[in-house]
């Protein structure tokens, strides 16, 4: 077992059945022109988890652990994204309009795809949702058993949207989830602050919260 020093209180998983989630690091998220930069936010705040990821992943991947990638986007013909959805954003530039990045959030396109700084190893499971969280119309509760998973150290952006509904979810369906606060990104600072917050409240009530350097540390002093 390894134990990292985390909030509310240290957090011990096994490796061989904890899986590395990281959710839609894409470039329609992380890029300036993509869709999140044409909603009027600073990319900034996102990009700074890449550095961190990156060598956590790293990492992790010496260690020959699971790593999944999720990916947030839409059908060509955008049959599975509701309509309350598709009315984000300017009305020029909302899902499935053409965008600097090819057409937004739709699968295929250049900006659904992961930023080549994360770009997933070869065997590594890419799981596309069209939602939020990472278990609703997936396969990822089926790709989990199958690995005979039970621990999620939880990576990737927005912190209060995607990261937290698939910590959630994940938390109901009995998974034990760290989230990694440097490897987790919010364009807003203080969405960032609270949504980590919450996670680690009342004793841990969805999960527990460390940095990335805490899970190197411990994952080295285990090798």
């Amino acid at each position: 077992m390894t134990t990292v020093e985390a909030r509310p209180a240290p957090f011990t998983f096994e490796p061989a059945s904890t899986a590395l989630l990281v959710i839609d690091m894409q470039r329609d998220f992380l890029l300036p022109g993509g869709f999140g930069e044409t909603l009027g936010n600073d990319v900034s705040h996102l990009r700074r988890t890449i550095a961190p990821l990156a060598a956590l992943l790293a990492e992790w991947r010496a260690a020959g652990l699971t790593v999944i990638h999720t990916r947030e986007g839409h059908l060509p013909d955008l049959s599975d994204c509701p309509p309350a959805k598709l009315a984000r954003g300017a009305p020029s530039m909302r899902i499935g309009d053409e965008g600097p990045l090819g057409r937004i959030l739709v699968r295929g396109e250049y900006g659904h795809d992961i930023v080549d700084e994360l770009a997933p190893a070869p065997g590594e499971p890419v799981i596309d949702k069209p939602g939020k969280g990472a278990f609703y119309a997936t396969e990822l509760g089926a790709l989990l058993d199958e690995r005979k998973v039970t621990s999620l150290v939880v990576t990737g952006v927005t912190t209060e949207v995607c990261v937290h509904t698939t910590v959630r979810e994940a938390n109901d369906r009995g998974y034990e989830c760290l989230v990694l606060a440097d490897c987790v990104g919010s364009y807003f600072p203080e969405f960032q602050r609270v949504g980590l917050d919450m996670i680690a409240a009342q004793g841990g009530i969805f999960g527990w919260v460390a940095d990335s350097t805490d899970v190197l540390r411990a994952l080295q002093e285990e090798s």
